[in-house]
C-alpha cells in the first residue's frame, strides 16, 4: 500500500522536472553540449596533421622538427577522455541546485502540504540528473564510435567501452554527492564545494599507491586501458567501491532528508 503512492508521486513528479529542464532551456543545452563533444573528438585528430603542418615554421624555428604524422582512431578516443570531464563539470553545475532552488523558493511546501512524499521527490530528482548524464554521455560516446570507426578503425583502440564505462560510473558518483550533500546543504555554492572536496580528496588519496586502485578516481585514468597496457579485470575493485559508494551515498541521504526543514 505504501509502494504504490510512492512511485505515483516519483512519476509524476519526474514529469514536473522532464517539463521544467525542456521548458528552462537546459535540457537544449546539455544535448548540444554532448553532441558538440562528441563531433569534436575525431574533429580534433583529423586536424590534427593540417594544425602540425600550419605550425611546421614556427616550430622548426625553435628547433623543432615536424615529420609526417600518422593519425589513428586513439587520437579521437583520447580527446574524448580529455573531453569528457569538462562536460561532466558542466553537467554538475546544471544540477548543482535542482534540490537546493526547491528549498529556498519554498516551491515544495504546497505539494507536501498535498501529500508529496520527500523520499519520492529525492528519487525524482536523482533519477533526472542520472537519465540526463547517461543519455548526454552515451551520446557523445556513439558519435565519437562512429565517426572514429569510419575515418579509421576503432579495432586499434584497446578497451575503450570499459573506459568509457568507468567514467560513466565516476560521473554517477558525483551526482550522487549532488543528492547526498543536497539533503543538508542550503544553496548550490554549499553543495558544488562539498562534491568538489570529494573530487579532490579521492585524486589526492590516488597519490598513494597502496590504495589508488581501490579509488573511484582510478577510473578515470584510462590510459593504460586504452594502450593494452592494463585490463579491465584490474579495475573491478574500484568499480565496487565506486557503485557501493553511490548507493551508500543515497542511502544515507533519504533519513537526511525526511527530517529536513523546508
Amino acid at each position: 500500500m505504501i509502494i504504490l503512492p510512492f512511485f505515483k508521486n516519483y512519476f509524476t513528479f519526474m514529469g514536473k522536472e522532464l517539463l521544467e529542464l525542456r521548458r528552462s532551456g537546459r535540457l537544449l543545452l546539455l544535448t548540444v553540449l554532448f553532441t558538440a563533444f562528441g563531433v569534436m573528438n575525431p574533429a580534433m585528430a583529423k586536424l590534427t596533421p593540417w594544425l602540425l603542418q600550419t605550425m611546421s615554421d614556427s616550430l622548426e624555428a625553435s628547433g623543432i622538427t615536424v615529420t609526417e604524422y600518422t593519425v589513428t582512431a586513439m587520437e579521437s578516443w583520447v580527446q574524448f577522455f580529455k573531453n569528457m570531464p569538462m562536460a561532466m563539470l558542466v553537467a554538475l553545475v546544471m544540477f548543482g541546485g535542482i534540490f537546493t532552488s526547491e528549498y529556498s523558493k519554498g516551491t515544495l511546501i504546497p505539494l507536501l502540504a498535498k501529500g508529496l512524499r520527500r523520499n519520492a521527490v529525492s528519487a525524482a530528482k536523482t533519477s533526472i540528473m542520472l537519465l540526463v548524464w547517461s543519455i548526454g554521455y552515451f551520446l557523445s560516446y556513439g558519435i565519437t564510435f562512429v565517426y572514429s570507426d569510419y575515418y579509421w578503425d576503432n579495432s586499434a583502440v584497446k578497451n575503450y567501452a570499459f573506459a568509457a564505462f568507468g567514467l560513466w560510473l565516476f560521473g554517477v558518483l558525483l551526482l550522487c554527492c549532488v543528492t547526498f550533500f543536497s539533503s543538508f546543504a542550503n544553496s548550490a555554492a554549499q553543495v558544488l564545494l562539498g562534491v568538489g572536496a570529494v573530487y579532490i580528496a579521492l585524486h589526492l588519496l590516488g597519490m598513494v599507491g597502496t590504495v589508488s586502485e581501490y579509488l573511484p578516481s582510478y577510473l578515470t585514468q584510462s590510459g593504460e586501458l586504452l594502450t593494452g597496457q592494463a585490463n579491465p579485470s584490474d579495475y573491478t575493485s574500484a568499480v565496487c567501491v565506486t557503485a557501493v559508494s553511490s548507493l551508500v551515498l543515497l542511502i544515507a541521504s533519504v533519513p537526511i532528508t525526511s527530517k529536513r526543514r523546508v
